[in-house]
């Protein structure tokens, strides 16, 4: 599995109706746990005051990660991305030794 370095931006059109909105929500808790449980979803913020989320997900390849994973969240129509691909850093202070 690769890592990659995620920045989504949720902008939900003004003519949805809140339910669906609230439903939706929901659900991408329960989905978001259930991409943490396989490993797809390694650390999720939110930057202080900002309507976006950063994390790092893992998969196959970007392809894989914009299909089997992002796709799979209820907010994804909603939701613009922009995918970096990591690479370990020699110098990383988590990394095994």
């Amino acid at each position: 599995m690769h890592e990659y370095l995620v920045e989504i931006t949720t902008d939900v059109p003004p003519d949805v109706p809140a339910e669906e909105v609230d439903r939706r929500r929901a659900a991408e808790a329960v989905r978001a746990h259930e991409l943490a449980a396989t490993g797809r979803l390694a650390r999720l913020w939110r930057p202080l005051g900002e309507p976006r989320s950063i994390g790092i997900w893992r998969a196959a390849n970007e392809a894989d990660l914009r299909t089997a994973v992002l796709g799979t969240l209820p907010m994804w129509p909603w939701m613009t991305a922009t995918v970096t691909p990591l690479e370990p850093h020699p110098n990383d202070p988590g990394a095994d030794t």
